[in-house]
């Protein structure tokens, strides 16, 4: 797997790390990154961010190094910004152009000129760094708090393109980010100067880097092309693993069935010897001779079938390890009796409507703010908490019913069935995901499906990957994808089961492979989907049947993806 890049600009010699409580992020990590775009992708816990992490200097290695060319600049998952911070300083610049400004306004401190540098053309590379993250240029005297979740990230990621960071670590940069939002962080990262690590899940931006990196089993291997080369490489890698295995399985037992038929015919020879011998059939000084040779023989050839198992049994082994044990979600559902024509949901913006019927996959898509979180809790009657959408930083904005007079009186949001399961946005707020947060995995499903026994329970929670010990775990103690693997099958395993199932944004913060499992769960599922999403990859993945964008002043428009 030969990476693009020759020059290192980050390198990991054998770096290991663990939490205060003992907890092991990473173990004997060794690896580099090129001077390249490059993408970094792995399962969710494999330690991606804490790596990030690392390298930025945020964290201190357990054990081991981490070297890097450069200067690096960092963007977590997870801004935390003062929303009374200036713009300016959100690009980085906002000391020097504050210097800047005291000169032209006829201040002549030397400190002034130090902060200036020879960087005197400060603002207008400013302005272009807002027109690139799609701001004007008075947002520059603005306050982040003036800004959108979106906006701000991509800010912040224009901030570091303009203060030409010579190394930058992007974590999970598209989460939250509408369509417009992501094509224009595209249009940054196609540009990119410098060594950049991204890590993500969005396959989009996932194929406009040079190499792919993967963290797996505290392995980090690079492959010199975009993620679909890699997987494509990875699937190939993995059926030819596949195919060794079952060779090397057979060699074995083929070994042992020679080995075995070898006894019985030194068994068989040795008994006849003995015979031959009480029958005084030959003299005895011979029949020694020849008992000796044959034991010789027969030590010499028990040693050279026990060497031939043993080599076949470390070739199994060798195929064993490299075959992943990457399970996908394989579930048997109840039918929850959804005809072709059943009536389930009525959407509508006060001139057209729309209705969803039968196993309809619908999306709802639209720019952030738009309302497409209202009007999902309006639809499954979520009442009680403040019901905007939910910025990059993980707060809500206020929320567009209560902020435009159209979209409360005009959009129409009306169920036709009792039997729905909601995942709203933030399944880390496991009150929102109906999950009890200090009872097991196993009550939690009990909850949702009093009247199926354990062992039943037990069993179809297998097939979501949780399975023996796992079970019994307080949910506050699960991954983030485990978490949402249980969300989901609380929803899907309820009793009735659901007729209509509602997600907003399932897929941020999800790893690819968990993405996978989830559009395997949906694939077995046999009622609607009303969707919410800007991941056009997974929307395709799950063969949404209708594509309705809500704008800002409450109009639904039909749509298909291609359009978008």
């Amino acid at each position: 797997m030969p990476a693009h890049t020759l020059t290192p600009s980050i390198v990991l010699d054998r770096v290991s790390f663990a939490w205060p409580d003992g907890t092991a992020a990473l173990s004997d990590v060794s690896g580099s990154f090129g001077a390249g775009r490059t993408g970094l992708v792995g399962r969710n816990g494999s330690g991606k961010s804490t790596l990030l992490r690392l390298i930025a200097g945020e964290l201190t290695p357990s054990a081991g190094h981490v070297t890097t060319t450069a200067d690096v600049s960092y963007l977590p998952q997870r801004l935390t910004l003062d929303v009374t911070r200036p713009v300016a300083d959100l690009l980085g610049v906002g000391d020097t152009l504050r210097a800047l400004r005291a000169i032209e306004s006829g201040d002549a401190d030397p400190r002034h000129f130090d902060a200036v540098g020879n960087d005197w053309d400060v603002e207008a590379r400013a302005h272009a760094a807002l027109a690139e993250a799609g701001l004007r240029p008075d947002m520059l005297d603005r306050s982040v708090g003036q800004l959108s979740g979106g906006e701000a990230v991509l800010t912040a990621i224009a901030g570091i393109r303009l203060r030409g960071a010579p190394i930058a670590l992007l974590d999970e940069p598209t989460n939250n980010l509408d369509r417009d939002a992501r094509a224009r962080l595209s249009e940054m990262v196609r540009g990119w100067r410098g060594a950049l690590v991204v890590v993500s899940h969005d396959t989009a931006l996932l194929e406009l880097v040079d190499d792919t990196a993967e963290l797996y089993a505290d392995e980090l291997s690079v492959f010199g092309g975009p993620y679909s080369e890699w997987r494509a490489w990875l699937d190939a890698e993995q059926g030819a693993a596949r195919q060794a295995e079952t060779a090397a399985a057979a060699a074995l037992r083929r070994e042992k069935r020679e080995r075995i038929e070898a006894e019985t015919t030194l068994s068989r020879r040795a008994a006849m010897g003995r015979k031959a011998q009480l029958e005084k059939r030959v003299p005895k000084i011979i029949a020694g001779g020849r008992k000796m040779a044959a034991q010789v023989s027969a030590g010499k050839l028990r040693g050279e079938k026990a060497d031939r198992e043993a080599s076949a049994r470390a070739a199994l082994d060798a195929a064993e390890r490299r075959v992943r044990d990457d399970d996908s979600i394989r579930i048997d559902l109840p039918d929850p009796g959804v005809p072709a024509g059943r009536r389930i949901a009525t959407l509508g913006d006060g001139e057209r409507s729309w209705t969803v019927q039968g196993r309809e996959r619908v999306a709802l898509i639209g720019p952030n703010g738009a309302g497409k979180t209202t009007l999902l809790e309006r639809l499954v009657g979520v009442s009680g908490r403040n019901s905007g959408e939910t910025d990059a930083y993980g707060a809500e904005t206020a929320s567009p019913v209560d902020a435009n007079p159209l979209f409360r009186s005009s959009v129409r949001a009306e169920l036709h069935t009792d039997r729905v399961g909601y995942l709203p946005q933030r399944v880390g707020g496991l009150e929102d995901a109906g999950l009890d947060d200090a009872a097991s995995v196993l009550e939690n499903i009990a909850a949702a499906a009093p009247h199926v026994p354990t062992v039943e329970l037990r069993n179809r929670l297998a097939r979501f990957l949780i399975r023996g010990a796992a079970v019994e775990r307080p949910v506050a103690t699960l991954s983030g994808g485990e978490r949402f693997r249980v969300a989901l099958a609380r929803l899907l395993l309820a009793d009735p089961t659901p007729q209509l199932l509602v997600f907003d944004e399932p897929t941020n913060n999800l790893d690819l492979d968990t993405v996978g499992q989830f559009v395997d769960a949906l694939a077995a599922y046999r009622g609607a989907v009303l969707v919410v999403s800007h991941d056009d990859a997974f929307l395709e993945r799950i063969g949404v049947d209708l594509v309705l964008e809500l704008d800002h002043d409450g109009t639904l428009t039909e749509r298909t993806l291609a359009e978008r």
